[in-house]
């Protein structure tokens, strides 16, 4: 292994197994570098003189394989590749873990940005920025209309019961990284469990839709963006559909078959604890021009037909699953299992995430 390769990324074994499976794929040596972002998941950009590709495994010294599926995670872009559902084209998997140190898979380089604050947006202007998660929601719904089974993902996941079992392994989750009180997070948890809905027909589900995990093409000439920052939300100031696309929808290793409205309620969960001012959270819905949480909900009901007035009770979820995995890192920061920028002040986040569920839950 060069001492220019990323950890976990041997340039000179990807480059020999490469060539054995798909000859003539790398024109030359390759380089190789960690790609910020994604839930756990390690992602590489890899390069040789002409060409590049993004590469997936596992977290280093990673030993539950069914929590890091890369053979799951490949199957289902595989799958998707043919529908209107935008996601990199797949290459090749190799679950031979002698290769690289674990299972990897490789799939093409989508050119596009992961608009992750609301600085990033205010840069675009309002009308693009409107636009961008118009197709964020859009997009979604593409994704709900795939029938599992026309492209072979009918076994992908165990439907029946799905928001009960993920009620208890969320409340599992907490139970196994609480170390202090967190008021109101009992009463939450009791209200989720007694109002359980029924949910509509399965689709597949992302499991953490949100800005930040697809890339976006927004191209705008300087007079254009210009002229959107010096106007508002007027008739006729959405920019063309070539000027603001959905490349690719990104990280699935939360994806199963389940119930959709989990994935438009974890959308809107994550505008409304915007909030909540911690300096570590990212924001991105106070951005001018980003629709409100009415109209979003709106455009996703109208354009896919979808029921949702049962709406409150998967937004509440959602802030459980957010308190419960905020209070996972902070449990692991202050037990000195893990290092990062503003984990300190995560854990103050949690409490005000509980108070926002039962909130949403008056709204049942």
């Amino acid at each position: 292994m060069s001492s220019a390769d990323p950890p976990g990324l041997d340039t000179a074994r990807l480059r020999a197994y490469l060539d054995e499976h798909v000859p003539g794929l790398v024109a030359g040596p390759l380089a190789a570098e960690v790609v910020a972002g994604g839930r756990s998941n390690l992602t590489y950009l890899v390069r040789d003189p002409h060409s590049r590709w993004v590469v997936r495994r596992p977290p280093l010294g990673h030993v539950l394989p069914t929590a890091h599926d890369m053979a799951r995670e490949y199957r289902v872009i595989s799958a998707l590749g043919p529908t209107a559902v935008p996601v990199p084209k797949t290459i090749l998997l190799c679950q031979d873990p002698d290769v690289l140190g674990g299972p990897f898979y490789v799939m093409e380089h989508v050119p596009g940005t992961p608009y992750r604050s609301e600085t990033q947006l205010a840069e675009l202007g309002p009308a693009r920025t409107r636009a961008i998660a118009e197709a964020l929601v859009d997009t979604l719904v593409e994704l709900h209309a795939v029938d599992p089974g026309s492209v072979g993902l009918a076994d992908f996941g165990r439907p029946r019961g799905f928001l009960e079992r993920q009620l208890r392994r969320w409340k599992k989750q907490l139970d196994a990284s609480r170390s202090r009180d967190l008021p109101g997070i009992e009463r939450l948890h009791e209200r989720l469990a007694a109002a359980l809905p029924v949910s509509a027909e399965a689709t597949i589900v992302h499991g953490d839709y949100r800005l930040d995990n697809v890339l976006v093409q927004a191209a705008a000439s300087p007079d254009q963006a210009a002229a959107d920052g010096a106007t508002t939300e007027r008739a006729g100031a959405k920019p063309a559909k070539s000027e603001v696309e959905i490349m690719a929808v990104l990280d699935w290793e939360m994806s199963t078959l389940g119930d959709p409205l989990t994935d438009l309620a974890l959308l809107i969960a994550y505008a409304e604890r915007e909030r909540i001012d911690t300096g570590v959270l990212p924001k991105v819905s106070s951005a001018p021009g980003y629709p409100g949480t009415d109209e979003v909900i709106d455009r996703y009901a109208r354009v896919s037909g979808r029921d949702v007035s049962a709406l409150a009770w998967y937004v509440g979820f959602a802030f459980f699953k957010m308190a419960v995995i905020l209070e996972g890192i902070y449990y692991r920061f202050s037990q000195g299992q893990t290092v990062g920028a503003g984990f300190e002040r995560i854990g103050a986040a949690v409490v005000p995430i509980v108070r926002l569920g039962n909130q949403t839950l008056n709204n049942l």
